[in-house]
């Protein structure tokens, strides 16, 4: 038996086979989950419907996580399908490109910091909040995804860099506000992996192999380890974690210069 058998799961941000939160679905699937997902747009639709048919899933839900109409949207239709929600993962950030690159104040704006932190980092409460009827009583958990950029100045992260440290203290004021209900909230640091989303980052490829040299394990994480870690803070063999950041970054984040 699985550790998160006759549980149900909604994935929100799958955008390639290369992103985390393809690796979380993967291990979830593979732990006995029964899977949900939603896609940012038409173009986004095929390649989705595509992994969830991979996880024996019929479920795909159209999702823009700035319009509040279509987060709820996801939640009526959840309700055709399923009685109750276990499981709610958020893998969804975004800042304007031109603001991931070069010294920080030169190229923050208003309007990009305030899309990087309503897309990173508000909708992961927006989400939250929409999916709470379907959780009650469940002891029901919620994940989403952070970054070491949160917690130090990152070259070229910019503004995301602030935005993660906004979904991180998110992370914990929701975990007080739902943890009376019984659902626990957390968020996992991980390492550099090359996903769509990081490709959008300057002097990626460098860090990838500085994190190699001087990790720990002299290595860099899979999307597949960061799903292992996921699938255990969504089972009930984590009930007593909450409002935690943890690190799956074969421990980059515990070294100084080496």
């Amino acid at each position: 038996m699985g550790l998160l058998e006759n549980k149900n799961a909604l994935i929100v941000g799958v955008a390639s086979n290369r992103s985390i939160a393809w690796g979380i679905a993967q291990a979830m699937r593979r732990e006995g989950a029964q899977l949900a997902f939603t896609y940012q747009n038409e173009r986004l639709r095929e390649r989705v419907e595509n992994f969830a048919r991979e996880t024996d899933s019929e479920i795909t839900v159209p999702c823009d996580v700035a319009s509040d109409e279509q987060i709820l949207a996801v939640f009526e239709h959840l309700d055709d399908y399923w009685d109750h929600l276990d499981i709610l993962v958020h893998s969804v950030a975004h800042a304007p490109k031109e603001q991931l690159e070069g010294e920080y104040l030169e190229n923050v704006t208003r309007a990009g910091f305030l899309m990087a932190h309503e897309i990173s980092s508000y909708s992961f409460s927006a989400l939250a909040d929409a999916a709470r009827p379907m959780m009650q009583g469940r002891h029901g958990a919620m994940l989403t995804l952070s970054y070491i950029g949160a917690v130090r100045a990152m070259p070229n992260y910019n503004v995301m860099g602030v935005a993660k440290a906004s979904l991180e203290a998110n992370m914990r004021y929701m975990a007080a506000s739902l943890g009376p209900e019984g659902i626990r909230v957390n968020a996992i640091s991980a390492g550099p992996i090359r996903t769509l989303a990081a490709s959008g980052i300057k002097g990626l490829r460098d860090f990838l192999a500085h994190v190699e040299k001087v990790s720990p394990l002299r290595r860099n994480v899979t999307i597949e380890e960061v799903g292992n870690v996921a699938a255990f803070l969504c089972s009930d063999y984590a009930s007593a974690v909450t409002g935690e950041v943890t690190y799956v970054d074969c421990g980059y984040n515990s070294v100084g210069a080496i």
